[in-house]
């Protein structure tokens, strides 16, 4: 099992091992002993691996305990506002693992067998766990709140060159890190229907599931802080179905529990798209109803293991509590609390209204129309009767207000209503978040601007000031410390560790930019970084890896606006040119790209077989050798990123400008060490303010050039005639080059690309090759090209998710960020 440590190993763990702050090694391998036998019922003769992985993570979960009561008892003494973040998400953080290289036991072994909490789609979740690391290491009282779904998104596994879904059991051997609170469990209420009373309104007749929450610690970085993680599971009550309890029907009413259990079984798997299903709008409303009980219990006691209500003066709740709404998905919480305050706490409406909006906020977190939530009037009407009736209240006073500043403007109303008329009458979930809010983000700079330019205009025009702007962020504990040691350690030899937790400090490199020691530190822990993600490859691949080759990179969702195909046209034509001369001296490259796409998105399931097809011919033609390979990274996920982007030269960024919101992908290449290929979307933006524009490559339309391209018309087919290396490129994909089997297997791709591509992949084809030969130029110059890396990693501070948080607790929340250590639990207070 064991694996000695050289010394270069131990003084690469330096700045890991700080992560965790366990001292006294003597008592983690009593504890961790005591945990083998006592908990898992093994001894060292019979203990798996899988053994030896929950008797560590029972181990650093005992040393975060302490810390954690210690915290919670804390927040109840100072009194602070406490933030609470909505997300359908988030990563186990297991910062403290690898204090375990002490016990003789092979951590990446053991690290290999911690499933991945995969409970979001594509960035939108793991944005979520950085914030909730940021929280905790920046002191703040937080919570982030989100389900505990039985299956996360899938696995995604490669079969013939396509994508095959299979569930994500990822708690099939148990989760060492929750702790089920069976006794905050909260009723949740659906259906029924509504009475009207002088006293009030009663929501009555309505069906009721149980919210059962576990809880997961999220440690702080050095600062003694746990703050709490807490997901909701579906329980059936026992009474469930007791109508059904008769000698017939008794079975059938057990089994019939499965139904309201339902509800947190499994996460929809879509990314920027809306599925308007009963099931996911439950699961909306579940999450909402049993947080907002949760938050109102813990207002109202306001005292450490207190079951008595001390407060009632309800006007003080957003002096108190923030609640942060992540995208619409929690846009319930709106009329929900409104709910609570008015028929519960028997508040006026104006009362209620004014502490609803000064309580919450809403981030939105994209422009494209397919992914914004429009619930069916009808569907609300069946489910959540009481809410509809709040919603339409809402939107008469809205729209009075709307009148009244615009009298007359009968089509701003039109726009600006939280129902949309006309054939099937919905609800417009952004309307209702920013009608209901005293904030509204964007997460880029080029993402709030268009915000307030276009689909929220009119909303801007009635309330500028609730528009702002918050970049986004990642969290340099995870995505440089952790997952790049080696990195992180020749960083710390030059500026101290300090930058861990102020990433501005970064800046401290420029003047190392060309420092010839430097340089080389830099270069060789990337070219070890590539040599091991090699060895990974080449054993899961079978291809062989030119390691000295540039390792170009494109991982995120599968969406045609984040144009995979563009990347592939580069490939092809790539491929072509070296056919045409293969006694040239070419730029060497292995091209990776992964992702994810929705088992019910068509056309992105064929983008993931046109690069599995276009990887098949390329990488076995002999006159190509090791000069290119192109590889589908299998089931992308936090785990391989963790792999994937230390060892990435190249990053691309290539969606049409106006599309992305933002990315944090791009981040984390940025500061491990890639340069960025990309257009001026997003985080991009920014990262080339930050960086210089010198040091990242950046191509294409601007977002003014995709409008005025709009107005004249695109026409692919201009492109494609004046483009001859394009034109070869259609024509062999059309052709069946790259499916000899099934010549017409990528027929509707290119017909998509040449008659109804919203994302203008050929518009942006010419200078995208252009800008590829400027990558292959630099990339021949090591020296020039490391420079240009350092520039980047010295202009990362920007993107740490700790200033993310930080202007959302000053400018949002209300909250002052510290970097006061709490004291240990065995330090006397």
């Amino acid at each position: 099992m064991s694996k000695p440590l050289s010394d270069h190993d131990r003084k690469k763990q330096i700045s890991v091992r700080g992560l965790a702050g366990v001292e006294n090694v003597a008592d983690l391998k009593l504890n961790f002993n005591r945990h083998l036998h006592f908990t898992l019922v093994k001894d060292r003769n019979v203990a798996t691996r899988r053994d030896y992985y929950f008797a560590l993570a029972n181990t650093v979960r005992d040393h975060l305990i302490g810390r954690w009561i210690r915290t919670q008892q804390h927040y109840y003494e100072k009194d602070p506002k406490v933030s609470l973040r909505y997300n359908c998400t988030k990563e186990t953080i297991c910062t403290e693992m690898r204090n375990s290289m002490n016990l003789g036991l092979d951590m990446e072994e053991l690290e290999d067998l911690e499933e991945d909490a995969g409970l979001g789609n594509g960035g939108l979740g793991r944005l979520a766990a950085c914030f909730l690391d940021s929280m905790a290491s920046l002191g703040l009282a937080a919570y982030g709140y989100g389900i505990r779904y039985e299956f996360g998104i899938f696995n995604q596994k490669i079969v013939n060159g396509w994508q095959v879904e299979e569930a994500d059991d990822w708690l099939r051997y148990g989760n060492p890190w929750e702790k089920a609170r069976p006794e905050y469990m909260r009723p949740v209420q659906f259906y029924g229907r509504t009475e009207h009373h002088s006293d009030g309104v009663k929501w009555v007749d309505t069906q009721v599931v149980l919210a059962l929450p576990y809880d997961t610690p999220i440690p702080g970085y050095r600062n003694n802080v746990v703050n709490t993680m807490r997901l909701w599971s579906a329980k059936a009550p026992c009474d469930f179905n007791l109508k059904d309890f008769n000698v017939g029907g008794y079975i059938q009413a057990v089994l019939d529990r499965n139904l309201a259990e339902n509800i947190s079984r499994v996460l929809y798997p879509n990314d920027n798209f809306f599925e308007g299903k009963e099931l996911r709008l439950k699961q909306e409303y579940f999450v909402v109803s049993a947080t907002l009980q949760d938050i109102i219990r813990r207002f109202k006691v306001s005292k450490f293991g207190s079951r008595e209500v001390v407060r009632t003066d309800f006007n003080k709740l957003p002096d108190k509590v923030a609640i942060q709404l992540n995208d619409t998905h929690p846009a319930m919480a709106i009329p929900e609390l409104m709910r609570v305050l008015l028929d519960e706490e028997k508040l006026t409406w104006d009362q209620a209204w004014d502490i609803c909006v000064r309580t919450c906020a809403y981030t939105n977190h994209t422009v494209l129309p397919e992914a914004l939530e429009r619930w069916p009037v009808d569907l609300f009407a069946h489910l959540l009767p009481r809410h509809l009736e709040i919603v339409y209240e809402i939107n008469r006073r809205h729209l009075e207000n709307v009148a009244a500043k615009f009298p007359g403007d009968h089509d701003r109303m039109c726009r600006m209503s939280l129902i949309e008329e006309g054939g099937q009458k919905r609800i417009n979930m952004a309307h209702l978040c920013i009608v209901g809010s005293h904030a509204v983000n964007g997460v880029a700079q080029i993402h709030s601007d268009i915000l307030t330019a276009t689909i929220f205009k009119d909303f801007y025009e009635m309330e500028p000031h609730k528009f702002q702007n918050k970049t986004n962020g990642i969290t340099p504990r995870r995505w440089l410390v952790m997952c790049n040691p080696g990195l992180a350690e020749v960083i710390a030899e030059r500026i101290g560790e300090d930058f861990i937790r102020d990433l501005d400090q970064l800046q401290g490199l420029r003047k190392y930019v060309n420092d010839e020691a430097f340089i080389r530190d830099v270069a060789k822990v990337k070219q070890e970084n590539k040599l091991k993600f090699s060895v990974h490859l080449e054993e899961h691949y079978k291809v062989k890896i030119n390691p000295n080759s540039m390792f170009d990179i494109q991982v995120k969702r599968i969406h045609e606006y984040k144009r995979q195909l563009l990347n592939c046209l580069h490939i092809i034509t790539f491929y072509n040119r070296i056919k045409k001369e293969p006694n040239k001296q070419w730029t060497p490259r292995t091209v990776m790209i992964g992702g994810k796409a929705a088992p019910g998105y068509h056309t992105a399931k064929m983008i993931i077989r046109m690069i599995t097809a276009i990887g098949e011919v390329v990488n076995n033609d002999p006159v190509v050798g090791d000069r290119l390979k192109v590889i589908f990274l299998e089931n992308y996920r936090v785990t391989l990123a963790e792999r994937a982007i230390p060892a990435a030269d190249l990053s691309q960024q290539i969606s049409t400008a106006g599309t992305e919101a933002s990315g944090t992908g791009n981040m984390k290449f940025m500061l491990n060490g890639a340069l960025t290929i990309g257009t001026m979307d997003g985080a991009n933006v920014e990262m080339a303010e930050e960086a210089g524009e010198d040091n990242i490559f950046i191509f294409g339309m601007r977002v003014d050039d995709v409008d005025a391209l709009d107005m004249r018309g695109y026409h692919a087919e201009e492109y494609y005639k004046r483009l001859p290396e394009l034109k070869q490129a259609i024509d062999q994909i059309a052709g069946g080059f790259f499916s000899p089997k099934q010549p017409d297997m990528f027929k509707e791709i290119v017909n998509m690309l040449m008659h109804h591509d919203r994302f203008k992949v050929f518009a942006d084809y010419e200078d995208y090759m252009k800008c590829q030969e400027k990558v292959n130029a630099l990339y021949k110059n090591p020296k020039e090209w490391t420079k240009k890396v350092i520039h980047n990693i010295a202009g990362c501070g920007k993107f740490s998710s700790d200033r993310t948080i930080a202007q959302y607790a000053r400018e949002i929340w209300g909250m002052e960020p510290t970097l006061e250590k709490l004291p240990a639990p065995d330090d006397t207070l």
